[in-house]
């Protein structure tokens, strides 16, 4: 239906944002920068998007380099032009420094990535946004060698439009962060995006505010955002969300207007983000929540924004699950996947994972698909090098206050005392039961990482109140099979107990349910 008026637009608006997405595949579009010997589209659409025909992948949201804040791959009047080289003597240069940059020969053909990618996703029937990071600020670690080189004019002619300088550096944040406080910047970001709505037949645009979570100066001097800074975020919304309406009518179709922001409202009004106003006033469409941190269960943010009629898409940031072994990545995927339509999310969105070949894009978009596949569910999926509260402290002052889950890792381990029950709950987006139709049993395992343990006879574990026995140690690892019947769809209680008069001190660092599904013997 071609559309020729704000009630029209905002009627078909409203079935655009919940049309199927089971999975959205967040690029950050770095293969026209690092991974292409021509410019070619066959070559740029090989990298990451060809092979995701025929799976579960209904949305890419494409994002036209991610470093900076105004520089593009795109063809950008507006904006800058990445197109810079590297020094490929540089004794750090791992990429060939960006000698294999083709985004300036693609634009000489007359096209660019973007272009090349809309034209792929409307000939094969997948919806596209172009994704803009607000403030990414990979630009600051002008240390490493490719730092230097993804600064733009604008950040260097303009120092006084930055949170902070190289050699003044904000204790919040990085340095590079522009500041949304100052009109100028505002200006430039609705002019971005307004460029791209009027140039390319995208379906919407997201805002990514994940990468990083930094706006104002206040912040990164250490308070939370207040009101007034808040309300200029928030201006800059209705600007944005009045020119798609213009630019949707004048083409006779809607544009949508996606955000991703942290999974928490009181932790998004003291970043600068005030939500709540954006989906009361229908401002946005969809919101993407989390990353490579995240401070509620998936069920806060699914309820609140469908509250507001708000179609959700929880984030699973492949930071946040890493492991060696693909294998395994696969299973925690899986199940961290099963968690998020449990919780009655609207689809699956996925960043920085960029295997186009994974089985996974053929199975993370479908529950029935997933439910006799092998899982790893976790307590935690951040990945266990990296200290979780720091991570959220890093952006923000004291950011570990909007923590309203159960953490637990090698960083944030919890204490075995001598006769006291530790309670840990886990959540299991399935029914663990036998499939009939495919011959298929499951196999449940419980893992528990205890580092100062003597022996697997001095811990005692209840699940959901039923006593688990049997345990093998192995190094910091104690094993128990579980009986599947015990496990619940939903929240899973674990009680563990170091035995009375113990005097031992150990540490519980991680808690993992396998459930791998075998062949019913005959």
């Amino acid at each position: 239906m071609k559309v020729t008026n704000i009630e029209e637009l905002k009627r078909e608006r409203k079935k655009a944002a919940y049309r199927k997405r089971r999975i959205i595949f967040n690029n950050d579009g770095n293969e026209p920068v690092k991974s292409l010997t021509k410019a070619t589209a066959k070559g740029l659409l090989n990298c990451r998007t060809t092979p995701l025909l025929g799976t579960q992948v209904d949305s890419i949201f494409y994002c036209t380099w991610g470093t900076g804040f105004c520089l593009f791959t795109h063809n950008t009047k507006v904006g800058e032009i990445f197109d810079t080289t590297a020094n490929p003597r540089h004794p750090k240069n791992k990429w060939g420094g960006y000698s294999r940059n083709k985004t300036a020969d693609f634009i000489k053909q007359g096209t660019d990535p973007l272009k090349i990618m809309v034209e792929f996703c409307k000939k094969n029937k997948i919806e596209v946004f172009w994704s803009m990071r607000m403030n990414d600020t990979h630009d600051a670690f002008t240390d490493c060698w490719w730092g230097p080189l993804v600064i733009s004019k604008l950040k260097k002619d303009h120092p006084e439009w930055l949170v902070g300088s190289e050699t003044k550096r904000p204790k919040y944040g990085r340095w590079s962060a522009v500041d949304y406080g100052r009109q100028e910047i505002r200006d430039l970001a609705f002019q971005y995006i307004q460029e791209v709505c009027e140039n390319y037949d995208v379906d919407g645009v997201e805002l990514d505010f994940f990468r990083t979570p930094l706006f104002f100066r206040s912040q990164a001097m250490g308070q939370d955002v207040g009101q007034e800074e808040r309300g200029m975020m928030t201006s800059m919304i209705r600007r944005i969300r009045k020119m798609t309406e213009r630019v949707g009518i004048k083409r006779g179709r809607p544009i949508l207007v996606a955000v991703r922001v942290p999974d928490s409202v009181g932790h998004c009004a003291a970043i600068g983000l005030d939500i709540i106003p954006w989906m009361e006033e229908d401002l946005i469409d969809i919101l993407v929540v989390s990353g490579w941190y995240r401070l509620n269960p998936w069920q806060v943010s699914v309820q609140l924004a469908h509250k507001y009629d708000v179609a959700v898409y929880p984030c699973l940031s492949a930071a946040r699950v890493w492991v060696k072994d693909k294998r395994i990545l696969c299973d925690r995927y899986r199940a961290n996947a099963m968690n998020v339509w449990d919780s009655g999310a609207d689809g699956v969105y996925t960043f920085n994972y960029f295997i186009s070949r994974s089985p996974l894009w053929r199975e993370l978009g479908d529950p029935k698909t997933l439910e006799t596949m092998d899982k790893l569910y976790c307590r935690d999926g951040m990945n266990p090098v990296g200290s979780y509260y720091k991570c959220i402290n890093k952006w923000l002052a004291n950011g570990e206050r909007f923590v309203n889950r159960q953490l637990l890792s090698a960083c944030l381990p919890l204490a075995l005392k001598s006769g006291e029950a530790a309670t840990v709950e886990l959540r299991v987006g399935q029914h663990v039961r036998e499939s009939k139709s495919k011959g298929l049993v499951p196999e449940v395992t419980l893992r528990l990482r205890v580092k100062g343990l003597p022996d697997a006879a001095d811990l005692s574990v209840k699940l959901n109140d039923k006593p688990l026995s049997g345990g093998v140690k192995s190094e910091w690892w104690v094993e128990y099979s579980v009986n599947p019947g015990f496990v619940r769809k939903g929240v899973n209680r674990f009680e563990i107990l170091l035995q009375p008069g113990s005097t031992a001190k150990p540490v519980l660092q991680d808690l993992q349910l396998w459930v791998r599904y075998k062949k019913k013997d005959t």
